[in-house]
């Protein structure tokens, strides 16, 4: 293997993951010159544009960072061939949706965006290159990446001879909406390798603000595996809350409470303890199926039910909001106004994938609804294309519910006859419902699928209420 000095930092995919990834790398390395390179002509444009506010990632602290390296250390551009050519090292960072066709779909990752980046790395790079997976990938991507590169050397391609490659995994695990906290003081950096040098030479990187004894090397597969296990774990203990809310509206008990009391065990802790309108964002369904499609592939049904069941426990939850909805509001939401607070998968960030609230507000959508959607860093473009369906447009023309956006949360709610909290939003905290009250149509309904409003403030209102895991209010 050709050892040389790490310089120029190649990142393919300026998404959740790359661009904040590589902003905090450029933040913390000022002498490495780092390019993010995307096929998107406009989400580059917004990255470099001025306007700070509107970068396509929302993230706290990031726009922060960006003005102090954007075009010092840091760079964004659609100009793919010569990003690669000129870099030491490639993170690939692109999208890996699951498969909606072909064999395993609906399980599977595609993997089309990541062998095409691994073909253009094959093609243009020159001299010894270090070749880092960062997207989210199934067990063994990193075989297929390298048998890309290396038939790289049997193919036309300028500069062969003078070509070599080394593959890392080096997963990320950050938790949108704190993701700028997380790559700064992350609980551990993964390197999967076996090439020592290279693993090093990414190590260095890191060890400039990351503690050496939270890096932790291990072989590829190895790496690959633990992010899949660790998002799966993650989802399993958002179900298990998710799971005592549901009994403890059967029973009296408070989700709360109990979750407050679990929490306190030191084998447990309190993370992922909080019951919601069930687990969002691009990673946690994605990795459960690909880990259910990984263990069917080996012969190993029993822990491929195992994982399956969390994702189908996920989809009866949310499901079971949307019917509870309807029912408190005499079981027919046709002709009536909703109002959804929160279109995000989760606070802090404008990302919706696999959002809680599309599915819910489809349902209601389905059942009749007029649905008013209000969200403090999503689009409503964003929102049209998640529903498929246009603001004031009756869907699929048939008479059913319509939606639209409304920025200002006190106009949107003049006549509706419930409000919906999906997304736990700082702002929704600390809303007068004094004044929302005022201006809804009785009887008025408020369901917190967050439990963050407090029930005191409310009694004395002229509402209804119902918090996720609470059976006195209800």
């Amino acid at each position: 293997m050709l050892k040389k000095k790490v310089k120029n930092i190649c990142c393919i995919g300026a998404g959740y993951v790359g661009g904040p990834t590589m902003a905090v790398i450029a933040d913390n390395c000022n002498y490495l010159n780092i390019t993010v390179v995307d096929i998107n002509e406009e989400r580059i444009s917004k990255w470099n544009s001025s306007d700070f506010d509107n970068l396509p990632v929302y993230e706290p602290g990031l726009k922060e960072i960006i003005k102090r390296v954007r075009n010092r250390n840091l760079f964004f551009t659609i100009d793919l061939k010569n990003s690669i050519k000129n870099a030491d090292m490639i993170f690939i960072s692109v999208n890996t949706p699951t498969k909606t066709s072909g064999f395993g779909a609906g399980y599977a990752s595609d993997l089309k965006w990541v062998e095409a980046s691994a073909r253009q790395v094959a093609q243009n790079a020159v001299g010894h290159t270090i070749v880092i997976e960062k997207s989210t990938l199934p067990v063994r991507t990193a075989k297929v990446i390298k048998q890309i590169l290396i038939s790289s050397f049997d193919e036309e391609f300028e500069n062969k001879t003078e070509k070599s490659f080394s593959i890392l995994s080096n997963p990320e695990f950050l938790a949108e909406g704190t993701a700028i906290e997380d790559l700064n003081n992350p609980d551990r950096v993964l390197i999967g390798g076996d090439e020592e040098d290279s693993i090093n030479a990414l190590k260095n990187i890191y060890e400039k603000w990351v503690p050496e004894d939270k890096i932790i090397t291990t072989n590829l597969w190895s790496s690959e595996l633990s992010k899949l296990a660790a998002n799966a774990f993650l989802a399993q203990r958002i179900s298990s809350i998710n799971s005592i809310s549901a009994i403890c509206e059967a029973t009296g008990a408070e989700v709360n409470e109990v979750s407050n009391a679990i929490g306190f065990d030191s084998r447990i802790g309190f993370k992922f303890l909080s019951a919601g309108p069930g687990f969002g964002g691009s990673c946690f369904k994605k990795d459960i199926l690909n880990l259910v499609y990984l263990c069917r592939y080996f012969g190993l049904n029993e822990v491929a039910e195992y994982w399956e069941q969390v994702v189908k426990f996920n989809e009866w939850h949310t499901k079971r909001i949307s019917k509870l909805i309807v029912e408190k509001l005499f079981d027919t939401v046709a002709l009536k106004k909703i109002l959804i607070l929160g279109f995000s998968y989760k606070a802090n960030t404008n990302d919706t994938r696999e959002s809680p609230a599309i599915k819910i507000v489809k349902d209601l959508l389905e059942n009749g609804a007029e649905i008013i959607i209000s969200d403090p860093q999503v689009d409503p473009d964003i929102i049209a294309l998640d529903l498929g369906i246009e603001e004031n447009v009756f869907k699929n023309g048939s008479g059913q519910g319509k939606w639209r956006y409304h920025k200002d949360i006190y106009e949107a709610a003049m006549g509706v006859d419930a409000v919906v909290i999906i997304t736990e939003w700082k702002v929704y905290k600390s809303l007068s419902w004094h004044k929302l009250v005022k201006v809804m149509r009785k009887p008025a309904w408020l369901f917190d699928t967050r439990s963050i409003t407090n029930y005191e403030e409310l009694k004395d209102l002229d509402i209804n209420y119902w918090s996720i895991g609470n059976s006195n209010y209800c």
